[in-house]
């Protein structure tokens, strides 16, 4: 079984570190994670579990 935890994906920018500082959005990972279609992903990962 898969539940989706959150609506939607919490933005990078947002994240919370501990040492109280935070990502730039000119970060190469952020960058590139605002490239990948990460809903299309969800839809194609939740399709192989079971509704129970």
């Amino acid at each position: 079984m898969y539940r989706r935890a959150t609506p939607e994906q919490p933005s990078f920018e947002d994240f919370y570190l501990p040492f109280g500082g935070k990502l730039s959005g000119e970060n190469r990972w952020i960058k590139l994670a605002e490239l990948i279609p990460w809903e299309a992903f969800e839809s194609n990962y939740a399709a192989q579990f079971s509704e129970r």
